[in-house]
């Protein structure tokens, strides 16, 4: 079953993102996700949730996003951007 891990970022620092936007997308893809969403314009329907930069990756499974989330290769680009800006994350199964 697919999954897919929702990220609303706060970019705060883009010098240190740099690098996560060139190299990630491969890692990503390494573990067989895909960006469904990736900071494009989003309009508010319903409440008054205001994402900052919405981020969206399908996964095969939870397995797999989790695998992608803890992997080595992964760490240090983490780190960068949590030090880049405030950000939630969610991970969610699809059906």
């Amino acid at each position: 079953m697919p999954a897919y891990a929702v990220v609303d970022f706060e970019m705060r620092d883009p010098s240190l993102m740099r690098e996560y936007i060139e190299k990630v997308p491969a890692i990503i893809h390494k573990y067989g996700g895909r960006y469904l969403a990736r900071g494009g314009k989003t309009e508010i329907l319903e409440g008054d949730w205001e994402p900052n930069l919405l981020v969206i990756v399908e996964f095969p499974s939870t397995g797999q996003a989790r695998r992608f989330y803890e992997s080595d290769e992964y760490q240090e680009f983490k780190i960068a951007r949590q030090k880049a800006g405030p950000s939630n994350m969610i991970l969610v199964e699809g059906v």
